[in-house]
């Protein structure tokens, strides 16, 4: 196998940023060598929900001829690189939590990427305003230069709101998954 990117080879002054930007920890503390990241700022509508951020850039390889695309742990990124943050939502109960609600910040030093944001039998809105308030983009608006209000744009997300539409069984682990683009 050929690598032909390697994120962990880019440059050394973002190589602990992903600890201290990309998730923060709360929960678990980041382990830049994995790609896993923190959830300081992450809520969840239950205490019996815990999650797990993953942080990942994807990769060119070459093997047998062939080129082809993979997710890395994102040990080490700079300005213009895209992450994949994958979130592992788990019950560790053993009653279904109806309907749970996860909330996460877009890491700081990024900016979230239009339209990424995923969650399989999951509503997913946005905040504008630190996590305190969520609606879908449409509705989102921020004051412009001039005092009028101007529509938001995925720059200005601070937070990203998954709202299951179903339970999640107790010891069940549910995903969801968005990118952003280091600053």
């Amino acid at each position: 196998m050929t690598i032909i990117g390697n994120a962990a080879c880019r440059g050394a002054a973002f190589a602990v940023w992903i600890a201290a930007a990309a998730g923060m920890a709360a929960q678990a503390p980041a382990d830049v060598g994995t790609g896993t990241v923190g959830t300081v700022g992450a809520k969840a509508s239950s205490a019996a929900i815990v999650l797990k951020a993953i942080a990942e850039v994807q990769m060119r390889v070459s093997f047998s001829g062939r080129e082809a695309t993979k997710l890395v742990p994102a040990d080490r990124v700079v300005p213009g690189d895209e992450i994949f943050y994958t979130l592992e939502i788990h019950n560790t109960g053993s009653a279904t939590v109806p309907a749970p609600s996860v909330v996460y910040p877009v890491p700081e030093h990024t900016r979230y990427v239009a339209d990424s944001a995923i969650g399989p039998g999951a509503e997913v809105s946005y905040s504008i305003d630190g996590g305190r308030s969520f609606d879908v983009p449409e509705n989102l608006q921020l004051a412009g230069p001039s005092g009028a209000p101007r529509p938001a744009t995925s720059a200005d997300y601070t937070h990203i709101r998954w709202q299951f539409k179903h339970g999640l069984k107790g010891k069940s682990v549910a995903f969801a998954r968005f990118r952003a683009v280091v600053k």
